[in-house]
């Protein structure tokens, strides 16, 4: 006789979250901080998706730490700034919903949870020429925090990009970073750098990873030791497969875990959070422009965000949003091989407004201001690229690589030769014979070259305006003048490195409401089932305004969903 198949365990809960991102994570603490029993499920074995891997920065306009600095504005402001930035695709009751909640979510998580800040109130937005661009005072980043304070629950966190990490240890953006930078020019930080590497070494013989977690990584480890002492259930390794409904809500899902199939019946609701679609080529092939196969995306994400959510949120009646100016949160992305034969993927954000480089197409021709927002410089490369092959090159000269590093080769005192040999870097004796190595036009790089030249000397680029913003001068170096982000090239060899459009993560999500409730064809809100991250449709519109714009309105919307959720409205 057959055996009969054995039942499907059914756990109770009030919140599912799928994914544990910044988004889900700042859902599930903010519900169970209010009361709620939540479980967050999550496909890897390590919890932090995609946020894990980002800078950290959050973009929050009149956040209680730039008011306490004394930087004080209306709303209006930002507000105002959107409306320029976003056209059309402004969203009125999403972008305000946004604006009220953000502060109040920075405060919330200040106030009741081991999430803590710090400030940005030096970074300006992206387009200082647009009314009401910010000047400063509207970002903030999780505060650095140490990884013996985390005990069990260390090895179940995603680790820092190995692209972005130097030898395994993460920098911060700001001080920590300026001090690497300029670590063979001031004794103050060459022994911050001392110190640092000190305590990283320590860090690897008694944890086997890096202990000072900043910027992203910081933010996760944050959110799940809140989420661990609110009593969240956190489960590895287990992908939701299904989404089950009961009486016109959604109530649950059914998950795959290593110990087989569970039914997780949640009384409150689901929230999808599962990073979006960076690594679902047929998605890509469908949205992205200029990608034939799919594959000529060079996404930043760790493979595991393959869209699930967008598929699961379809099955019960969403829609994905495709009519943003971009789908993708573009970024110039560079290949990194590696002695195993592997490849990574390294994002070009730090160099690019240094004084003493810049980008050209395969006509040798420059294309865009590079000291502009990484999005700005990758999307130019997709608009403008000639052929079918979406290409740039960043060119420098031996004084700047060695001062400031080019993508994976990293400044003195670390040795260049191993990027060159591995072909990385391309290199030339003269700016001829750079890009005869490179499939560049050698006339057309010359007389690039030749003017910027020209121009540099009086630190001027009267071709792109570069430096002209205070978002540009932060880019560049302080210390050069009398502009920070232009000088000439005039120390040979000289180098480039070949640079592709890749992204942070996706921007065309599912469709929602001011609450993150997922909506219908209709327009009409899916009981019980949340989106947010890049699951849920960009509210900026496919644009990138700032820096952060990503991970501030996950965060807020995050903080949205749990509360409504909980049965909290926004005016409480």
């Amino acid at each position: 006789m057959p055996s009969l198949p054995h039942p499907v365990p059914v756990v109770e809960c009030d919140l599912l979250v799928i994914g544990s991102g910044a988004g889900g994570l700042a859902a599930a603490v903010t519900a169970a901080w209010h009361g709620l029993n939540v479980i967050v499920v999550e496909k890897d074995d390590v919890f932090g998706g995609a946020s894990a891997w980002s800078g950290g920065w959050m973009w929050v306009p009149c956040n209680p730490l730039a008011r306490r600095a004394g930087i004080v504005e209306a709303p209006s402001e930002p507000r105002r700034y959107l409306e320029h930035e976003l056209g059309d695709r402004f969203d009125p009751a999403r972008i305000d919903a946004f604006l009220k909640a953000a502060p109040e979510m920075v405060s919330f998580f200040e106030q009741h949870t081991a999430l803590q800040f710090a400030d940005g109130n030096g970074i300006a937005d992206i387009h200082g020429d647009t009314p009401a661009a910010g000047t400063g005072g509207r970002s903030v980043i999780a505060a650095p925090i140490s990884a013996y304070t985390l005990g069990k629950l260390l090895p179940r966190l995603r680790r820092t990009m190995r692209e972005t990490s130097v030898l395994g240890m993460p920098i911060m953006a700001g001080a920590d970073l300026s001090a690497f930078l300029s670590v063979t020019r001031s004794w103050r930080s060459a022994l911050h750098v001392a110190r640092r590497f000190g305590a990283h070494l320590l860090g690897l013989a008694l944890k086997g990873r890096a202990t000072h977690l900043v910027n992203g990584v910081a933010l996760i480890a944050r959110l799940a030791k809140s989420a661990e002492d609110l009593g969240v259930s956190l489960w590895p390794s287990a992908a939701a497969v299904r989404l089950v409904q009961q009486n016109e809500r959604v109530a649950g899902a059914e998950i795959d875990t290593a110990k087989g199939k569970v039914r997780i019946h949640a009384r409150r609701g689901v929230v999808l959070a599962t990073g979006g679609f960076a690594h679902d080529t047929e998605r890509r092939k469908a949205l992205f422009p200029r990608t034939p196969t799919g594959e000529e995306h060079l996404p930043l994400p760790p493979p595991s965000v393959t869209g699930d959510g967008l598929r699961l949120g379809e099955s019960v009646g969403g829609v994905v949003a495709t009519d943003l100016a971009s789908a993708a949160a573009w970024c110039p992305v560079s290949k990194v091989p590696y002695a195993d034969g592997s490849q990574g993927h390294f994002p070009h954000i730090i160099e690019r407004g240094k004084p003493g480089i810049f980008g050209v197409l395969a006509d040798g021709k420059r294309f865009v201001n590079e000291a502009d927002g990484y999005y700005d410089y990758a999307k130019a490369m997709v608009d403008k690229a000639p052929g079918t092959n979406v290409v740039s090159w960043l060119i420098c000269d031996h004084a700047f690589q060695r001062r400031y590093g080019l993508g994976i080769a990293r400044p003195f005192p670390l040795p260049v030769e191993p990027a060159v040999r591995s072909s990385y870097l391309k290199r030339g004796a003269t700016i001829e014979e750079l890009a005869r190595n490179c499939g560049i036009d050698s006339d057309g790089l010359a007389h690039t070259l030749a003017e910027w030249n020209l121009h540099a000397q009086r630190g001027e680029d009267p071709a792109f305006g570069r430096g002209r913003t205070l978002y540009n001068r932060k880019q560049g170096d302080p210390r050069h003048g009398p502009n920070p982000c232009v000088a000439p090239l005039v120390t040979p060899p000289f180098y480039a490195v070949e640079v592709r459009p890749g992204s942070f993560g996706t921007f065309a999500g599912l469709k929602t409401d001011a609450n993150a409730c997922v909506l219908d064809s209709n327009g009409e809100a899916i009981a019980g089932l949340y989106a947010v991250g890049t699951d849920m449709a960009s509210i900026m519109g496919g644009f990138y305004p700032a820096g952060g714009i990503n991970l501030g309105p996950a965060m807020t919307f995050g903080y949205i969903a749990g509360r409504h959720a909980a049965g909290v409205t926004q005016s409480e």
